[in-house]
C-alpha cells in the first residue's frame, strides 16, 4: 500500500512517500507565509506529479496541518502563523492533486500518533506529545487513539497562560506558553533563532522556567505515562532536556507522585510524517465500501 504523508508547518512543509511502512521519498520546502495556500499547493502538486512519474501513485494520503482542524468535518479552522488558511478546503485540494482519498488532523495530534505508533511513545499510555517549533501544540493519545475533545481543540497547551504578567500573544491573551517559548517569538524577542539561543546555558536556564510550567500543568491534569517533545527546538537535545527536567522537578507539587518522564521525539523531524501515515491507515480501516475515508 502506498501512502502520501504531508506535514504543513509555519516554517516549512514536507512530503513523504511510503510503501507500506517504508519511507521511499521525502522532500521539504520553506513555507511562503505571505502567500499561504496559493503559494504552497502548486508546489505540493509539482512534487506529487514528479513522484508519480517515478512510479509512486498514492492509494491514500494523511496530512498534519499546523493549526486548528475541525476533525469531524475535515476542515482547516485557520493557521495561527500563516494567513489565507481560514476555512480552506484543503482535503478537496489534496484529493484533486493526488487522486487519492485524504484525511487530516492538527499536526500536534498527528505527531503524537506518529510517536505513539512508531517512536518514543510506543508502550506508554496515556502519551502526551508537545511540538516545540514555530508554534507550540500538544496531542494526547489514550489507548492508541487521539483524544480530540468535544470540539477538536483538546491539547492546545501552547495557549496556557504561564506568566500572568507576560507579553501579548497572537491569540489575544498574554503570557501564553507559545508566546514565551516558541521559535517565532524567540527570534522576534531576541533577534536570533532558537537554534543559536539554546547554545547559551544562561539563556536556557531562563527559557525552561515557563516551559516547565506548561509541562507541569499537563502532568497535573493528565498524568501521562510519558511526555514526548518534538519540533525543531527539541533538537537541542540534552542542552535543553537536562535543565528542563531539573526545573520541572523543582516546580512539581511535593506530594505528587505523577511521572515526570520527558524525552525527545525519536522520529525527530518525521514525527508528523509517520503520524500522517498512521492516520491514513486508521482512516482506511474505518472507511466504507467505496474506499473513501469515513468523515467522523
Amino acid at each position: 500500500m502506498k501512502t502520501l504523508a504531508i506535514d504543513i508547518g509555519g516554517t516549512k512543509f514536507t512530503l513523504a512517500a511510503f510503501e507500506d511502512h517504508r519511507m521511499v521519498c521525502r522532500e521539504s520546502r520553506p513555507t511562503d507565509r505571505a502567500r499561504g495556500p496559493s503559494g504552497m499547493l502548486p508546489q505540493i502538486e509539482e512534487i506529487v506529479q514528479q513522484w508519480r512519474s517515478q512510479g509512486f501513485k498514492p492509494d491514500r494520503c494523511g496530512i498534519g496541518f499546523g493549526g486548528p482542524v475541525d476533525f469531524p468535518s475535515q476542515t482547516v479552522t485557520l493557521s495561527t502563523h500563516v494567513g489565507g488558511w481560514e476555512s480552506f478546503p484543503l482535503i478537496d485540494a489534496i484529493e484533486r492533486a493526488t487522486g487519492a482519498p485524504a484525511v487530516m488532523d492538527n499536526d500536534a495530534n498527528v505527531g503524537a500518533l506518529g510517536e505513539a505508533v512508531f517512536g518514543a511513545g510506543r508502550g506508554f499510555d496515556p502519551l502526551f506529545y508537545m511540538t516545540l517549533s514555530t508554534g507550540i501544540g500538544g496531542g494526547l493519545i489514550i489507548s492508541g487513539e487521539i483524544y480530540r475533545g468535544a470540539d477538536s481543540f483538546a491539547g492546545e497547551i501552547g495557549h496556557l497562560n504561564v506568566d500572568p504578567h507576560g507579553p501579548a500573544c497572537l491569540c489575544g491573551s498574554n503570557g501564553c506558553l507559545e508566546r514565551m517559548c516558541c521559535g517565532l517569538w524567540l527570534e522576534r524577542d531576541f533577534g536570533r533563532p532558537a537554534k543559536e539561543l539554546l547554545h547559551n546555558p544562561d539563556f536556557v536556564r531562563q527559557y525552561v522556567v515557563p516551559l516547565a510550567r506548561g509541562l507541569k500543568a499537563a502532568i497535573m491534569l493528565l498524568n501521562p505515562a510519558r511526555i514526548v517533545i518534538g519540533g525543531g527546538i527539541s533538537k537541542a537535545g540534552e542542552r535543553l532536556f537536562d535543565p528542563l527536567r531539573q526545573e520541572l522537578q523543582s516546580q512539581m507539587t511535593a506530594w505528587s507522585r505523577a511521572r515526570r518522564d520527558v524525552v525527545a521525539a525519536q522520529l525527530a523531524d518525521d514525527s508528523v510524517l509517520y503520524g500522517a501515515l498512521a492516520l491514513a491507515e486508521n482512516a482506511a480501516q474505518a472507511g466504507n465500501c467505496n474506499s473513501k475515508f469515513r468523515r467522523v
